[in-house]
């Protein structure tokens, strides 16, 4: 449909010099948030030039919203102001039927984004603060103290003093057997236990049966295996926010198989698709936003791009906090904020000016 197209024309232009600003602007905010620390450290030039480059394909993804709301929230402003909508309007063509292509775009770009985000943006993200973290001389380690570690469903309880990440030992070992109902079974002792590459080698293990009254000092079957991995053990540097969404579904069962707390994580993956509604978020809160400005249509659609994403982001972070306090199920602490603004959105372009 030529009007479809017409509108298209106004967009596409306006889209794609907001995304080259914003993320230009994202690009050097991070910059020279941290080139005093690369100075610092005589970081090569090129080195600090390939750590702005990684940081690109973030930057998109952080200016993808928000560039699509002002696009849009411009370019039917301006066709606002030059009384072309109204035009189109009085023709018998509603909103939602010129904003067709839009919606249907929005569609696309959603999920597109997710993929984006998960086979582009994660890699050079953690890519760029590998090379950050070498030009800052920061060393991660992955050794803990005083670690318990629940598995099987929480049959095998293990309590290490403290774990070497280096030479993957579990120092000051205890482990403790339950049966299903709970109910002790033996509790096994260990100054050091060192992995082998497929089990934990126990030195000179100790092992105690519960006969119902008193401990009986027994000696550890060879039928006995403990195959908890190190990953278990170390200490945790993993964020799911990092992690593609099939690893990161691998990584919460881990979780759970080793009885530790899973909210966080579950709430920053389902937040993870959650996010990837953004630009159609963005799409029905600019189409009404277009026609509330007839004057400084260029001042005013940026202002209100800025206060409408400002808005969404804090919103999703206050969910997203009271999911991970545990006041809210992850779930609803991912997806409130997208349906309440596909809410809001919806009733705005059912009352926008028309």
């Amino acid at each position: 449909m030529i009007l479809h197209k017409y509108i298209l024309r106004q967009i596409v232009p306006i889209f794609f010099a907001a995304l080259l600003f914003f993320v230009l602007l994202l690009s050097l905010i991070d910059l020279f948030a941290n080139l005093w620390k690369y100075l610092s450290y005589d970081a090569p030039l090129s080195a600090i030039g390939m750590v702005m480059l990684l940081y690109i394909p973030k930057c998109i993804s952080y200016a993808l919203p928000i560039s699509l709301l002002f696009s849009i929230a411009y370019a039917f402003g301006d066709l606002y102001s030059k009384n072309e909508l109204t035009i189109i309007f009085t023709s018998g063509i509603p909103l939602w039927n010129a904003a067709l292509p839009v919606l249907i775009i929005g569609l696309c770009l959603s999920v597109a984004s997710f993929f984006f985000e998960d086979t582009v943006v994660l890699p050079t993200l953690k890519a760029k603060k590998a090379l950050s973290r070498t030009l800052l001389h920061q060393q991660a380690t992955g050794s803990n103290s005083d670690v318990v570690v629940k598995t099987e469903e929480g049959r095998l309880v293990y309590v290490v003093d403290f774990y070497n990440d280096e030479e993957q030992s579990l120092n000051g070992l205890i482990i403790i057997e339950r049966n299903p109902e709970g109910d002790l079974i033996s509790i096994i002792r260990s100054r050091k236990a060192l992995w082998n590459g497929s089990e934990w080698s126990l030195e000179n293990p100790l092992m105690y049966h519960w006969n119902g009254d008193a401990f009986v000092a027994s000696v550890m079957g060879e039928s006995m295996h403990f195959v908890e991995k190190p990953d278990t053990f170390r200490r945790s540097a993993i964020d799911v926010e990092e992690l593609p969404a099939s690893q990161a579904q691998l990584y919460i069962q881990d979780l759970r198989r080793a009885g530790l707390p899973i909210i966080s994580a579950l709430t920053d993956l389902y937040k993870r698709y959650a996010f990837a509604l953004t630009p159609l978020i963005v799409i029905l809160l600019s189409l009404s936003l277009g026609g509330f400005f007839k004057k400084n249509v260029l001042l005013m659609s940026l202002l209100a791009s800025l206060i409408s994403a400002v808005i969404y982001y804090v919103a999703q972070m206050i969910f997203t906090m009271l999911a991970k306090l545990s006041y809210i199920p992850p779930f609803a602490g991912a997806w409130a904020p997208v349906f309440i603004f596909i809410l809001i959105g919806i009733i705005m372009i059912r009352f926008a000016r028309t």
